[in-house]
């Protein structure tokens, strides 16, 4: 007999949306909304016997992006945001500093093809690690153990499941859960608000944890009513209107684009460029910065075409916000941004 269906969230955090019910889940998996997504095997098998009409194409791009060295950002105290490559940023807001999702290094699954820019020693004085969801790509034991050695005061954010996930990586590390629509408790002296929201997406690291940590994506509001948003990895789906209705038009939207061919496989995990400007959109971002290409291979498509595709997109005016592409590296000064 399946198992009845029934709500969580952190009842120490406050809902912030009206009549929301918590995180559905059945049995012990994570539902994506309503619905409980299992991928299926089968579908990677599929993937692997099959030929990627891309492959000559991907095969010639050797595309990689720009990287500058970031370390002396790091050693300061000015406001910025940093890609350090795929989904991993370092984002200062009023002397307070935020690490997204960060992979340090290369793994047996997981080859960088762009190195780090900068040494992951000087990844320090970091306050506050988020952590969007539990896959490899975003979650990387070897960084969050090196992470929380060098910076003894660091506290993590993230969703329902992840402090026992972390438990074995970093014991010391202080972690705080959040489910859908639910705003962190940062102390009273914090810089901005925090808050974790959908995302269309799952979780599964071995074979036997499918959908039992949960995954979403990050918004930060600050005294000034400005927003930076964090989107995670997510499909298409109704939560980027549902979050614009909540908090209004975004300032700043850090967006996937990448990993998102064969679309059979990939449609439920991924945006496409198109769908991450369309997404964007119904953000009504001022603001876009693009990431989850170029660092990892992924999926089919060839490194550049992510990137491109975006870049033709706001090119013919169906971008709303103004589309900021920065190197590996390279500081962004969003304080400065309208």
């Amino acid at each position: 007999m399946a198992s009845a269906p029934h709500f969580v969230h952190n009842p120490q955090l406050p809902i912030i949306k009206p009549n929301y019910p918590g995180n559905k889940m059945i049995g012990r998996e994570y539902c994506n909304g309503e619905e409980l997504y299992e991928p299926s095997f089968g579908t990677v098998f599929k993937w692997q016997l099959s030929k990627n009409p891309q492959k000559e194409e991907k095969k010639a791009d050797t595309w990689v992006p720009e990287v500058v060295d970031c370390s002396a950002f790091l050693a300061g105290q000015e406001d910025g945001l940093v890609w350090l490559g795929h989904a991993s940023f370092v984002l200062r807001v009023s002397c307070t500093t935020l690490l997204f999702d960060p992979v340090l290094f290369s793994s047996l699954r997981l080859r960088r093809r762009h190195a780090l820019p900068c040494r992951p020693e000087d990844i320090i004085n970091i306050d506050f690690l988020l952590l969007s969801h539990g896959h490899r790509d975003h979650l990387d034991e070897k960084s969050v153990r090196q992470l929380a050695q060098q910076n003894p005061p660091l506290r993590a954010f993230g969703p329902l499941g992840m402090a026992g996930l972390l438990r074995g990586m970093a014991p010391q590390l202080a972690v705080q859960e959040a489910g859908w629509w639910q705003q962190f408790n940062l102390g009273p002296d914090a810089p901005f608000e925090l808050f974790y929201l959908p995302a269309s997406h799952w979780h599964r690291r071995g074979l036997l944890d499918l959908n039992t940590v949960l995954w979403g994506s990050f918004l930060l509001r600050l005294p000034d009513g400005r927003t930076i948003y964090f989107a995670g990895d997510t499909s298409m789906a109704g939560h980027f209107e549902e979050i614009e209705r909540q908090f209004g038009p975004l300032d700043i939207v850090l967006m996937p684009i990448g990993a998102y061919k064969p679309p059979y496989m990939m449609q439920m995990s991924h945006v496409n460029p198109h769908e991450a400007a369309k997404a964007a959109n119904q953000l009504r971002a001022g603001h876009v910065v693009p990431m989850h290409y170029g660092t990892f291979d992924l999926s089919d498509e060839p490194a550049s075409e992510p990137i491109r595709e975006l870049q033709m997109v706001a090119a013919g005016g169906m971008l709303r916000g103004d589309l900021h592409v920065p190197a590996v590296g390279e500081v962004l000064h969003w304080q400065d941004w309208e």
